[in-house]
């Protein structure tokens, strides 16, 4: 099955906590601090692999976890760095923020990456907190918590030609025979259920035409396969639109282009725009007369390159190849979302509040958040220094200002994790 859009949870490692230890050894007294400092988490990356052709990988898969750092020792040793998380997706993936839809890559490029969610930072251990005057630290501080995000990422092949028209207006025997490409041919709509690739080799120059499954009327809207492929014909820098002249359907083919046409347009104005070039297929089966009204229609209105063939007959087949093969080799490359630059891109995200102030069911206020209970986690209440490092913490990171904008007042209690004291300003 052709997977080309899913939606994945990344979480970054969490860098390790810094150690809590001091230098204990044979004739040593007082060794002072030796704690060291946690290894920092491992980052979730994606990276444009030539080798991958869908999202398959992601099908029943959607939650990934980069490696966490490890946590300090004694004797000033710093923990492991967590191993980070590389994802292969297919060239052509683009990569929002499954919440704003904001665009955040675009690996339009094989090798090229993308750093979505970035490790945690590792703990300081206690050798760091030494001084003149605090000779023993009694605490160390935790590792960051990595990021962690929710991601849409979706497929657009990377293609120089597109086939595009209704169902059954022959684009899969075209692709046959333009290139080596097999798919699936049969006498019925719908035939093609997922794109299918093939390379065009001339003279020396090459490049890609993708035969995509058939356009309808409303499929700007979702109408048959709708969105799910029209997004794959965005990348190309060349249309071909085929149109059944034979009217076994009972279609009008001059209906027939311009209803796809006006999709192509309600779907993207920029994808309308590019150069177009207009096959009247299966001739053998229309007279003199139709094939003569449509040629004259389309070329009034404003199409130039219209050419008449039978893709199953091998009718104006060599004609047609030579025109697009010119055309392809003179167009300029698409321009895409995000241009890559063939180095490593990191996207900041934000970083969200470290704590909230809520009002508790005893109508306490009450700190909560993962950075607070990390805080209290490794702080030494027996210590007086630690004790004073946690509340100046507290302070610089602005809780108390919180607290006093969330209307708590000089006597009321508030509660950080296990901790209940009463506030003053």
């Amino acid at each position: 099955m052709f997977i080309d859009h899913s939606k994945i949870y990344v979480k970054a490692g969490d860098g390790g906590n810094g150690a809590l230890s001091f230098h204990t050894a044979k004739y040593v007294t007082n060794g002072g601090p030796d704690g060291g400092d946690g290894g920092n988490g491992g980052n979730v990356v994606l990276q444009a692999a030539p080798n991958l052709t869908s999202l398959q990988n992601f099908r029943f898969k959607h939650k990934f976890f980069a490696q966490n750092g490890a946590k300090g020792m004694p004797k000033k040793m710093y923990g492991k760095g967590g191993e980070d998380l590389i994802l292969g997706v297919p060239v052509g993936t683009v990569v929002k923020d499954a919440v704003t839809g904001e665009i955040i890559a675009d690996l339009a490029e094989p090798g090229q990456t993308i750093v979505v969610a970035r490790g945690g930072k590792g703990g300081l251990g206690n050798m760091h907190y030494a001084n003149s005057v605090r000779q023993a630290p009694q605490f160390a501080t935790p590792g960051a918590p990595g990021e962690e995000r929710e991601l849409a990422i979706e497929l657009k092949l990377i293609a120089d030609v597109g086939l595009v028209g209704f169902p059954n207006a022959g684009k899969s025997t075209l692709l046959s025979v333009l290139t080596r490409a097999k798919p699936k041919i049969a006498d019925y709509p719908f035939t093609t259920l997922e794109p299918v690739l093939g390379v065009v080799s001339k003279d020396g120059f090459s490049y890609v035409i993708a035969d995509i499954p058939g356009i309808i009327e409303n499929a700007h809207e979702g109408a048959g396969l709708g969105h799910d492929f029209l997004r794959h014909i965005e990348r190309t820098r060349l249309l071909v639109h085929v149109v059944d002249l034979s009217s076994v359907d009972g279609r009008d083919p001059i209906d027939d282009f311009k209803t796809i046409n006006n999709e192509l347009e309600e779907f993207s104005l920029e994808l309308a725009s590019r150069p177009q070039i207009v096959v009247g297929n299966k001739c053998d089966g229309a007279t003199d007369e139709d094939i003569q009204k449509f040629v004259d229609t389309v070329k009034g209105m404003g199409y130039e390159d219209v050419f008449v063939i039978s893709a199953a007959g091998q009718i104006g087949i060599n004609e047609l190849k030579d025109k697009v093969t010119e055309a392809v080799s003179k167009l300029p490359p698409t321009v895409l979302h995000d241009i890559a630059d063939g180095g490593e891109r990191v996207y900041t995200f934000n970083e969200g509040k470290k704590f909230d102030i809520v009002i508790n069911e005893e109508g306490n206020f009450e700190v909560t958040g993962k950075w607070i209970h990390r805080i209290f986690n490794s702080t030494n209440f027996e210590d007086t220094e630690s004790t004073n490092f946690f509340q100046r913490t507290l302070e610089n990171e602005g809780v108390f200002e919180e607290l006093k904008k969330a209307g708590c007042k000089e006597g009321d209690t508030v509660k950080v994790c296990e901790l209940e004291f009463d506030y003053y300003d």
